[in-house]
């Protein structure tokens, strides 16, 4: 059992979940809580490193799932030292290491899969909820890679499991990703406050690629210049633009609805 604050394993934890280049150079991130532990033991078992329980949430466990905790490379630590860890304000009992998948943005977009483009996105809660409708929607997502990081723990929590499910990649110039994206036959839509296109108007079949831009400043001159159609979500009121994450959400559930 870990008893001290100071042990190099939870020193580890502590570099993972706060800093993106030892995420990256390790290829780890860090999860917390019992329902992501059982997300990604179910999903992705081969992703599972290591998993640290408290003392008590471990011996809380029924006897199945202590089955199943105990068949994969753990750890026991005190109640108090498991706390000064983990990052929620309520800890839940059980952190552990995960790799990272390591997909490119060609492996996202075999097959034509309807994809949703990211540039610049910077808040932890709207990538975490995008990632969520992703999946419900059935798109991929691939990212610039200046947008925030899929592995930080405010995006995995919010995601909701999804991060083991959802296919995604970074791209590191994204302007060249999109143009390649067009060769393979992709039709790109731009979400901006300038669409001429109501969002509902295009017909979405076929090869499809959504793009959002960051939160403040939307997609850039250079993205927007190469999208094919530049399309809006009409507003009434004040309001001048939605959530990023919303704004995703309408409009990859309106290509779901065209797919259907």
């Amino acid at each position: 059992m870990i008893t001290s604050r100071v042990n190099s394993q939870l020193k580890q934890i502590v570099r993972l979940l706060k800093k993106r280049s030892d995420r990256a150079e390790e290829g780890l991130f860090v999860i917390e809580g019992r329902k992501m532990f059982f997300e990604v033991l179910s999903q992705a078992p081969e992703l599972l490193t290591k998993a640290y329980w408290a003392q008590s949430a471990l011996a809380a466990l029924s006897a199945e799932e202590r089955a199943a905790a105990e068949a994969c490379p753990h750890e026991e630590v005190a109640d108090d030292v498991f706390d000064s860890v983990a990052e929620t304000v309520t800890p839940q009992g059980v952190i552990a290491l995960v790799k990272m998948r390591g997909q490119t943005p060609e492996q996202i977009a075999e097959g034509g899969r309807r994809l949703l483009l990211l540039e610049t996105l910077q808040d932890p809660g709207n990538l975490g909820t995008i990632l969520r409708t992703a999946e419900a929607a059935g798109f991929g997502v691939i990212l610039s890679a200046d947008s925030a990081d899929t592995y930080a723990p405010k995006v995995v929590r919010a995601t909701m499991g999804a991060i083991f499910r959802v296919p995604f990649a970074y791209a590191e110039h994204f302007p060249e990703t999109l143009e390649k994206l067009k060769e393979r036959g992709y039709t790109l839509y731009a979400a901006h406050l300038q669409g001429s296109v109501p969002y509902d108007e295009p017909d979405y079949t076929g090869p499809v690629g959504i793009m959002i831009g960051n939160e403040g400043n939307g997609l850039s001159d250079e993205v927007t210049a190469i999208a094919d159609k530049r399309v809006r979500i009409p507003m009434e009121g004040e309001a001048e633009s939605l959530n990023a994450a919303v704004a995703a959400a309408v409009l990859m559930y309106e290509v779901k609805r065209h797919r259907q």
